[in-house]
């Protein structure tokens, strides 16, 4: 059957602070390790929302590894194309909270960055309808890229859907790297996902609004969707700009709200909502992931996300 979605990408557990302001240069407690990494934290949001996806990766054969494959299986994201290596330990994220809402990690990438052309097998591209990737993945290093370049080319083939979110990790690539590296995904995405912050970063442009006229210019059939946060995200295309507001929520953990709102996106566009009914969908997802501790918790199922959207509204129309 061919997948709705398929991405690539560092596959990790994700070990935390457990309080604010506890920074990782200290002694002080840690709680997980919980299944992460923002591909895969996408594709179980995704699979969630009732899509057939799937995750290109590496895992180490030991604990960790078992612990993001365990959710995966649980989740029905196929796992074909993820490897467990037994020469090499499960990758690592170490987060900690910083009191202005901003986030320190360390990586320990480890079979995670393990990544090569052997792992795209024809299989998961055959009929394929979308291609999402993630600048995250782009950065870890240049013999990944060059893999992700093949997996960009062969979803092109197939005729999938692109979608790009630039996801910039200065830890791991800075921004005038980036910028090169990322070019021939921006190009190629259909759907680019960036913050306002990175629009600036990865461009030449002076304005936000600079750099949105120049990447519609060479690509006026494209979709640029900016992310605000707790301010939902604007779409701009052909049509113009349209701004579709955020949901309130109380935020336990922010890891994995941008996937979350990713996959919402592309759910919804996969299942024929219109642009401002996915970005909706988006920003409830997005909303919904902050709410609970660990970055996969917060992802709900299509019916409990669309609940929480009834339930904001039914709450605005009796505050009006």
């Amino acid at each position: 059957m061919p997948l709705d979605i398929l991405t690539i990408g560092e596959a990790l557990v994700e070990v935390m602070r457990t309080d604010i302001d506890q920074p990782l240069d200290q002694p002080g407690p840690f709680v997980g390790p919980y299944p992460s990494g923002a591909p895969f934290i996408f594709a179980v949001q995704a699979a969630r929302l009732g899509l057939q996806t799937a995750g290109i990766g590496s895992v180490g054969r030991d604990a960790f590894g078992d612990c993001l494959l365990n959710q995966l299986e649980a989740d029905g994201v196929v796992t074909d194309g993820v490897r467990q290596l037994s020469e090499q330990s499960t990758g690592v994220a170490f987060v900690a909270y910083n009191g202005d809402g901003s986030r320190d990690f360390v990586f320990s990438l480890g079979a995670g960055g393990n990544i090569s052309s052997d792992m795209l097998q024809p299989a998961l591209f055959e009929g394929l309808r979308c291609f999402h990737i993630m600048g995250s993945t782009l950065s870890m290093s240049e013999s990944v890229l060059a893999v992700c370049r093949e997996a960009l080319d062969m979803a092109i083939e197939a005729g999938a859907l692109i979608s790009f979110d630039p996801n910039l990790r200065p830890e791991l690539l800075p921004a005038d790297q980036a910028r090169i590296a990322f070019a021939p995904f921006i190009a190629a995405a259909d759907i680019f996902l960036p913050t306002e912050a990175e629009l600036l970063q990865l461009t030449t442009a002076g304005t936000a609004q600079e750099a949105i006229d120049d990447l519609m210019a060479g690509r006026p059939d494209r979709t640029i969707v900016v992310t605000r946060g707790a301010d939902g995200c604007s779409v701009y295309s052909a049509d113009g700009r349209v701004n579709v507001p955020g949901y309130a929520a109380d935020e336990i953990d922010p890891t994995g709200a941008g996937d979350c709102f990713d996959a919402g996106l592309l759910a919804g566009l996969l299942v024929g909502k219109s642009m401002r009914e996915a970005a909706q969908l988006a920003n409830a997802c997005g909303a919904l992931a902050v709410s609970a501790k660990g970055p996969m918790a917060g992802a709900k199922s299509r019916a409990a996300v669309q609940q929480f959207m009834r339930a904001r509204e039914n709450s605005t129309r009796l505050n009006d």
